[in-house]
């Protein structure tokens, strides 16, 4: 089954320090319930690691109150941070958990970063938990999907998202084809380049769902999410307005649109 969810990223300025009173974790679950959806994903939210088994075990009920499957999200390959998300992931019934090869301490070589996978992917397969490993410019897709396609795991797939890659001179259309057949996860997010003032260079930036340079249904006709079971998170690349409150409301229309745009392309199907 493919499910539309939202991820923290979603509500990236919603949750900030920017904000007079920033989203927690449950109001994120409210929200996402409040727009009839069943999917989140807890993504790059380090604090979730030091949360006591109490807080867990309410944030879970909470989101079977309310009817969401929850997944995790984290960056690096290191043994124990993995094997920490793995144990989050027990916790909270998280069948996803998305990372990346590199962390803010730990940048492996693509052999270190095999070592690393081959050490946890048979926990991941024991706990039937994909470790989902994201598209980004700091590591180049070949490279990725040299390591990736070293293990035939169905427990090991690709967290797909080709905006990320722009940035690496990488179209969107070739990282899709490279990765379409160990896709596991999707990021679902539009995005745009801008003249800058005086059409001194660009500013390349998240932009309403549709808007921009994403062809969805390119990427959809090759990942075949719904086919395959992969799930759709929501994130945005907004960048900031001209106050918190404008911000704010901005972010919850992207989403809102964002929902409806999903939506109205599985209803085709």
């Amino acid at each position: 089954m493919s499910q539309i969810g939202l991820s923290t990223y979603a509500f990236f300025w919603r949750m900030s320090d920017r904000v007079p009173q920033p989203l927690t974790l449950e109001q994120m679950l409210e929200q996402t319930a409040a727009l009839d959806l069943s999917l989140f994903q807890i993504c790059d939210y380090p604090a979730i690691e030091r949360w006591p088994d109490a807080d867990l075990q309410r944030l879970r009920q909470q989101a079977d109150a309310l009817g969401i499957t929850l997944e995790l999200g984290t960056r690096g390959l290191d043994t124990a941070h993995l094997q920490r998300y793995l144990q989050l992931a027990q916790q909270l019934d998280a069948h996803v958990v998305r990372s990346m090869f590199y962390s803010a301490s730990h940048r492996p070589s693509l052999e270190q970063a095999a070592q690393l996978i081959a050490d946890v992917l048979p926990d991941y397969a024991d706990q039937q938990v994909r470790l989902c490993l994201e598209t980004y410019e700091q590591v180049k897709t070949a490279d990725l999907m040299s390591v990736i396609n070293r293990f035939p795991s169905p427990w090991l797939g690709v967290c797909l998202d080709p905006a990320n890659c722009v940035a690496g001179l990488e179209l969107p259309e070739q990282v899709i084809a490279q990765t379409a057949a160990r896709v596991g996860n999707l990021h679902i997010k539009d995005f745009a380049f801008t003249r800058r003032d005086g059409w001194v260079g660009f500013t390349y930036a998240g932009c309403p769902m549709g808007e921009g340079l994403l062809d969805y249904d390119q990427m959809i006709a090759s990942v075949r999410p719904v086919e395959r079971g992969i799930n759709q998170i929501i994130e945005h690349w907004l960048p900031w307005q001209e106050d918190a409150a404008t911000t704010c409301q901005r972010e919850a229309e992207w989403t809102a649109r964002s929902v409806e745009f999903l939506r109205s392309k599985q209803n085709r199907e």
